[in-house]
C-alpha cells in the first residue's frame, strides 16, 4: 500500500449503510445507460450497477476517484467479474471529469459532496456533473442525515435536503425527488 496521502474519505464507503435495491429502482439503470459514478473509490456502487445493467454491451459505468489505490483495486474487481462496462479513472473529480460533454444519463455522487465542499472542489465537481450530463440527465446525490453519528462524518459537515438543494440548484440542476435509502441516508434527484 502506499504511503500518499489520499483524498478525504478515501477508503471509506458507504454502500454496506445504504438501502441498494431501493437506490438503484430510483436511478431506473437500464442496458443502455451511460452512469458517471463520481468519487466511486473502491467501485461498490459501480459494481452492483453493473450487476444490475446485465450483459457488457451498451452502456458503460465511468468510475472516477482521486485515489489510485481505489481504482486499481476497482479495475481488478471488474475484470476479474467479466465486468467490460466499467471504465475506472483516476481524476480529480474538482478539476477535470475524463468523459465526454454531455454523455452521460445518470451520474450518482454517493456520500461524497460532503467531502468535496469540505475540500472546496465542490464547485468545479458540480460544473463538471452538469457538462457531462445530457439535457435530460439525471444527478443523484446520496448524503447521510444530518444527526449525529456514527456511521458516517461528523454532523457539522452533513448536508441537509435543504444544503444539498442550495448548492447544487446553483448549476443548473432542478429538483426532482428524494427519498430514504437507508436509515441512515438520502438520495436526493435532480433534473438538468
Amino acid at each position: 500500500m502506499s504511503t500518499e496521502p489520499g483524498p478525504t474519505a478515501a477508503g471509506k464507503s458507504s454502500f454496506d449503510l445504504v438501502d441498494a435495491d431501493r437506490l438503484f429502482e430510483e436511478l431506473g439503470l437500464g442496458p443502455d445507460t451511460n452512469l458517471l459514478d463520481v468519487g466511486s473509490g473502491v467501485g461498490n456502487y459501480a459494481l452492483a450497477a453493473a450487476e444490475r445493467m446485465g450483459p457488457t454491451d451498451g452502456g458503460r459505468i465511468y468510475a472516477v476517484d482521486l485515489w489510485k489505490e481505489g481504482i486499481t483495486l476497482l479495475q481488478t474487481e471488474a475484470a476479474r467479474r467479466g465486468f467490460a462496462r466499467i471504465v475506472p479513472m483516476v481524476a480529480d473529480v474538482g478539476s477535470v471529469i475524463p468523459v465526454g460533454d454531455e454523455s452521460v444519463d445518470v451520474c450518482l455522487i454517493a456520500t461524497v459532496l460532503h467531502d468535496l465542499v469540505l475540500d472546496g472542489t465542490h464547485e468545479g465537481a458540480l460544473r463538471e456533473m452538469s457538462r457531462t450530463l445530457k439535457s435530460d440527465g439525471l444527478l443523484a446525490v446520496v448524503e447521510f442525515e444530518k444527526v449525529d453519528g456514527p456511521p458516517g462524518p461528523p454532523k457539522d459537515i452533513r448536508l441537509n435536503p435543504q444544503e444539498l438543494e442550495a448548492i447544487v440548484t446553483r448549476f443548473g440542476f432542478e429538483p426532482s425527488k428524494m427519498v430514504a435509502v437507508g436509515p441512515y441516508h438520502y438520495l436526493s434527484l435532480f433534473t438538468k
